[in-house]
């Protein structure tokens, strides 16, 4: 069973830096061959995905809006998934949540940041980003 806890999110002036943690409890088979992301959602809007990494290799998938400014990584040895967050701007602000994707129909498609491709959500940690 996967479990994820988010932490980091805050209120921020633009052009300011976020970092984003997400625990993650899951067995070593999802370590090994999984998705994990992070997706976002503003009031009022769908949830979008932001970037997401493929566990077995280092794969790494970003949204256009954000490539550039957000970094996603992961600690295996500390079971944490990181969003660094650079030259934030309003548009930002939104609920921002990590999810697993533990490749259940047999391949991984990381790169589609789909958000329904992700069986398990975080209770999500909000950003907000002020002008």
């Amino acid at each position: 069973q996967v479990q994820l806890e988010e932490s980091g999110g805050s209120s921020v002036q633009a052009g300011g830096s976020l970092r984003l943690s997400c625990e993650v409890s899951a067995p070593p088979s999802v370590w090994a061959n999984s998705c994990m992301g992070w997706f976002r959602q503003a009031p009022g809007k769908a949830r979008e995905g932001v970037a997401s990494t493929y566990t077995g290799g280092q794969a790494k998938y970003y949204a256009d809006s954000i490539k550039g400014r957000f970094t996603i990584s992961r600690d295996n040895a500390k079971n944490t998934l990181y969003l660094q967050m650079e030259n934030l701007k309003p548009e930002d602000t939104a609920n921002y949540y990590c999810a697993v994707d533990d490749c259940r129909r047999g391949y991984c498609a990381c790169a589609r940041l789909n958000n329904e491709d992700y069986h398990t959500w975080g209770q999500g940690t909000q950003v907000t980003v002020s002008s």
